[in-house]
């Protein structure tokens, strides 16, 4: 009799976690015009304008919106980089970063 068994086969991939996200956060302020913002979103966050004055509108209504969701580093340079364009054109306009939980 032929003793020969099959040893289980053993996965030796490491398990790789997936990034923790973070939200890119929108804050209305009252001096920003509303177009500029739309413009900031369908730039910095390709939007279509629809979606853009949508979020708008949620901010605008109330005082937050999240914009999207990216991982860390992603969601930081897009809040920054939104933030600035702003600032370059003389608006108070602040987009934040949060974790997702």
């Amino acid at each position: 009799m032929d003793e020969t068994r099959l040893k289980p086969r053993v996965d030796t991939r490491p398990k790789v976690q997936r990034p923790h996200l973070h939200k890119v956060i929108l804050i209305n302020d009252d001096f920003t015009p509303r177009e500029f913002v739309v413009v900031i979103l369908k730039a910095e966050f390709r939007m279509s304008e629809d979606e853009a004055h949508k979020v708008m509108i949620t901010a605008h209504r109330r005082g937050v919106c999240v914009v999207a969701v990216f991982t860390r580093d992603v969601a930081e340079t897009k809040a920054t980089r939104a933030t600035d364009m702003a600032r370059s054109k003389g608006y108070p306009l602040l987009f934040t970063t949060e974790p997702e939980e």
